[in-house]
């Protein structure tokens, strides 16, 4: 979907100075075109001494870096003394055409590559694959500090990936590409939430004879949803039991084995020499410092990097009015680009990809803009933006417009959203966001602002979830979710998924002029509320989903014991106070809150259109005016998935007061910064 459209873009200012970086330039030359420089750092030593001698004039300066790969072994920071101004800003700009690539990680060249020649090394390895596999030493890479896996975690540790020509390897699996299933639990370990004490680190039974090849392993992790769904976790096993086929962890899984929600406990091995049994898998021993590799492909010629940087490629530290522009950011074992306090810095055009960690944090600070980026293959979240103060409820003015996010929690498989929000007053519009094991927006925080965006193909592994998800603190109110389409949401295997999920007590949420097609999944609806009351979902679309409206209302008793628990005391008197301005004059629907006393608790619905879904509403909702038909509401092409309603369409006469919905304006857009569309 593409549109021409006007949004707030990044502004390209004319330079009065232009300073130049290429990788065969020299440090000790003026910094011209003619005689680049050879570093960044060099480049920002320079804009710091034009500003020290305040010869930066209208304008400011750009800094144009040019074709080549430059490697990073530390972060290129860039703080308070080396941003510019409103009317002088400072530029980081890859020259037209050209690709400038900052990467966090070493190249390993073909010839480090040699036949494994230790008898007990090839004994461990599968006898289809010994042909095949390589080994390198990775003595005097900068590994000097390897992380190793903890015993237990769900985010990945920055542990170095290997990519081959820009694809991420897998590390050594079992089953390659799938998923083995718990044939029985023989003891959960502790689970509080279903009442059950243990002082056992959690057991369970296992299918067939394969774990028997891990034995000689020095140690062995399994990567599993152990309990729900909704919670994936790394633990390392502590023994394994042959005879039996029993195996035992070395700590518990913070909700104990067992299912949580239907269907089967899955997991898989990682790591494993024993498993490196196909091209494109490799093993790291991190105690000998050697990196064992079945190549997918010849390695003449090939570009071999194995990511080391775990602090942020780029990191811009309460520096302002800085653009990042056309850069790629590659192949590091942390985050590829952070902005941590500052004001009104910019990152434009940029093609950040194949991250440890995440993509790009926007942490604090105000008015940053992440503007037509390109963020994929990251390890865990695409975008992090936070900001604002939550007390007096000061938005922080951060925007995220025209990205273009998939295939993110490469890592970690739950909670790792293309794009989380944080804080207050944050514009999420017109990106696109597909492809990924669970979530893709998640909230916390109040007024922010979610238009224009395409969200499909999330939730795909995962259950109990939503492409969107909030919950669990009923002082985040005032978002507005508006002119977004939801599609393809969820996975088969979910009891239940929904494209928006106000979870655990959220409300006061407005849902607007959204289209959502195929959205839902299990017993859950296209919007769905657990608990929580006063959200405003209407003029909206569902076309195809199994349920457009969900609620699972709280009893009375469960509200009164989640108002009493310390927790949501803390949160809604001490973070922030509910009980007083600026909320009670914001927020009109928590006056009396904390006193409830069992009254009425309802969403509300007014007119909507609800095509071909099975069932409209399941929960306390009130309605008005919503039109449930089997009928064309008049459509411009249903099949081709072009929603927008024609003029003469019989949902304008079927449902008084409905506003069409721009479905048009939708998902990216081309302009100056995003001349094509992917």
């Amino acid at each position: 979907m593409s549109v021409a459209c006007v949004l707030v873009m990044v502004s390209v200012f004319p330079s009065a100075a232009s300073l130049h970086v290429a990788p065969d330039g020299d440090d000790a030359h003026a910094g011209s075109a003619d005689a680049p420089f050879a570093t960044l750092d060099r480049a920002r030593d320079a804009v710091r001494a034009l500003k020290e001698r305040a010869a930066l004039s209208a304008g400011g300066v750009t800094v144009w870096i040019h074709e080549g790969v430059y490697r990073r072994l530390g972060s290129f920071t860039l703080a308070d003394a080396n941003g510019g101004t409103a009317e002088a800003p400072v530029v980081y700009r890859a020259a037209p055409g050209e690709t400038a690539a900052l990467v966090g990680g070493v190249e390993i060249p073909a010839g480090a590559f040699a036949g494994v020649t230790d008898a007990a090394t090839i004994d461990r390895i599968d006898p289809g694959a010994r042909p095949h596999v390589l080994c390198a030493r990775l003595e005097g890479l900068g590994l000097d500090d390897w992380a190793v896996f903890p015993d237990a975690f769900r985010e990945p540790p920055a542990l170095p990936e290997l990519f081959y020509n820009n694809e991420r390897m897998t590390l050594a699996r079992w089953p390659n590409g799938d998923w083995a299933e718990v044939k029985r639990i023989v003891e959960s370990g502790p689970a509080p939430w279903r009442q059950h004490a243990s002082d056992q680190p959690g057991t369970f039974e296992y299918d067939g004879d394969r774990p028997a090849r891990w034995l000689r392993a020095p140690a062995v992790w399994l990567h599993g949803y152990w309990c729900f769904d909704w919670c994936a976790e790394t633990i390392r096993v502590k023994s394994i039991d042959t005879d039996a086929r029993h195996i035992t962890f070395v700590q518990p899984h913070g909700y104990g084995l067992g299912s949580g929600n239907p269907g089967p406990r899955r997991f898989f091995a990682t790591n494993l020499l024993e498993e490196l049994d196909q091209a494109g898998e490799y093993y790291l021993d991190t105690e000998s410092a050697i990196l064992y590799f079945w190549p997918p492909g010849p390695l003449d010629d090939a570009n071999i990097v194995l990511s080391i940087l775990a602090d942020p490629v780029i990191r811009l530290h309460q520096a302002s009015f800085i653009t990042l522009q056309g850069l790629t950011v590659a192949a590091c074992a942390g985050t590829g680009i952070e902005i941590h306090g500052g004001r009104a810095c910019q990152i434009a055009a940029c093609h950040v990809l194949n991250t440890g960690h995440n993509g790009i944090v926007v942490d604090g600070g105000r008015d940053h803009t992440v503007v037509a980026c390109d963020v994929h293959d990251t390890g865990t979240a695409g975008l992090r933006l936070s900001g604002g103060d939550r007390k007096t409820l000061t938005p922080s003015g951060h925007q995220a417009l025209n990205n273009h996010l998939f295939r993110v929690s490469r890592g970690q498989r739950t909670h790792a959203y293309h794009v989380h929000l944080a804080g207050v007053g944050i514009r999420l519009a017109h990106n696109l966001m597909h492809h990924a094991p669970h979530q893709a927006i998640g909230l916390a925080g109040n007024d922010h602002v979610i238009e224009f965006n395409e969200i499909h193909h999330t939730g795909m592994e995962t259950d109990d979830c939503g492409a969107f998800y909030m919950g669990r603190n009923p002082s985040e109110r005032g978002s507005v979710l508006r002119h977004n389409f939801w599609h393809h949401i969820g996975s088969t295997r979910a009891h239940g998924s929904c494209a928006v999920y106000f979870d655990d007590g959220s409300g006061g949420q407005t849902v607007f002029g959204n289209v959502f097609h195929r959205a839902a999944g299990g017993h859950f609806g296209a919007v769905f509320a657990h608990g929580g009351h006063d959200s405003m979902v209407n003029n909206n679309i569902f076309v195809e989903c199994k349920l457009a409206l969900g609620h699972a209302p709280w009893t009375d008793k469960r509200w009164r014991d989640y108002l009493d628990a310390d927790l949501w005391q803390d949160k809604l008197l001490n973070e922030v106070d509910i009980t007083k301005p600026p909320y009670t004059d914001r927020y009109p629907g928590l006056a009396g809150f904390m006193e409830f006393d069992g009254e009425p608790r309802h969403n509300h619905a007014a007119r909507n259109v609800v095509v071909n879904c099975d069932t409209f509403v399941r929960g306390n909702w009130t309605l008005t005016d919503n039109w449930v038909t089997d009928e064309d509401p008049g459509f411009v092409d249903a099949a081709a998935m072009d929603f927008q309603l024609r003029e003469d369409a019989p949902a304008f006469k079927r449902v008084p007061g409905f506003e069409p919905i721009p479905f048009d304006e939708i998902g990216l857009h081309t302009d100056d910064l995003r001349p094509t569309l992917p």
